[in-house]
């Protein structure tokens, strides 16, 4: 079995040792993978490494990855390097991580940081974000719908990471997990996803700002066009099981074998 290579990983450790990179290897290897985003709006992953770098002897707090709509920076080896090292992203303490996983976040898990904000692409950075992660399932063996766990989930009494990243774009957690299990399988081309299609013509009135997806029913399509609100669409029929957005699985097709949203029609 092979993995779709979609993206670029891009190496740029921070120096080691030093207190945010100590060098030691994950042990007993990578179990699961955490995910996380910055906290911090409009943080880019190049700029999230640099800081990283500047306050290397100063903090302990890291990461494995950071990923914005324009690359994917690994800062600890995981994926490009000879052997996945330690980072620092979750509290030694937290019993959660062990009770699942059976293993503390540091000594066998990935943390992976996704950049969000005004300034960045939310739907690319999202689709780098699950693709990274479901690669890291390839490459380590590890079960796509079991492996992965919230920052929010082990430690919920400071942090809500991914949660609050994912809202930035009216994502949910619950959306993620099931993307990443449909990146792996698309990835992998283990199952050939097949949506329900009835034809159905008409046209609506767009209420909101309505995003034209390339060739599939999901936020993760690209994006082949963006309507104004007023606007008048036409469709050629529906999916009833397209990805659901905010509860609902319903997508309308257009004559150029398009996708957009039932929610932002009238």
């Amino acid at each position: 079995m092979t993995f779709k290579e979609k993206y670029t990983i891009t190496p740029a450790y921070l120096t080691a040792p030093s207190k945010r990179r100590s060098g030691l290897l994950l042990s007993p290897g990578v179990k699961f993978i955490v995910a996380h985003d910055t906290g911090n709006p409009g943080s880019t992953a190049r700029g999230n490494r640099t800081y990283y770098e500047n306050s290397r002897n100063e903090m302990s707090a890291s990461a494995h990855l950071f990923v914005d709509d324009k690359e994917i920076l690994e800062c600890i080896p995981a994926l490009t390097g000879n052997k996945p090292e330690k980072a620092w992203h979750v509290l030694y303490g937290l019993p959660t991580d062990n009770q699942l996983f059976g293993y503390n976040a540091n000594d066998a898990a990935i943390g992976v940081e996704y950049c969000f904000g005004n300034n960045i692409n939310a739907d690319e950075s999202y689709r780098k974000y699950i693709w990274v992660i479901a690669k890291i399932c390839f490459t380590y063996g590890l079960d796509p719908a079991k492996s992965i766990v919230g920052h929010c989930f082990l430690d919920p009494k400071r942090k809500t990471d991914p949660v609050s990243g994912l809202l930035q774009s009216r994502r949910t957690y619950e959306q993620l997990l099931r993307d990443i299990v449909t990146e792996y399988i698309e990835c992998t081309g283990t199952v050939n996803e097949q949506y329900v299609y009835t034809s159905s013509p008409g046209s609506s009135i767009v209420q909101h700002r309505l995003n034209i997806r390339k060739g599939s029913p999901t936020t993760k399509a690209e994006v082949a066009e963006i309507v104004s609100p007023g606007t008048s669409v036409t469709y050629t029929g529906y999916v009833s099981n397209g990805e659901p957005v905010n509860g609902n699985p319903k997508w309308f097709k257009n004559e150029s074998g398009n996708y957009f949203w039932s929610g932002g029609i009238a």
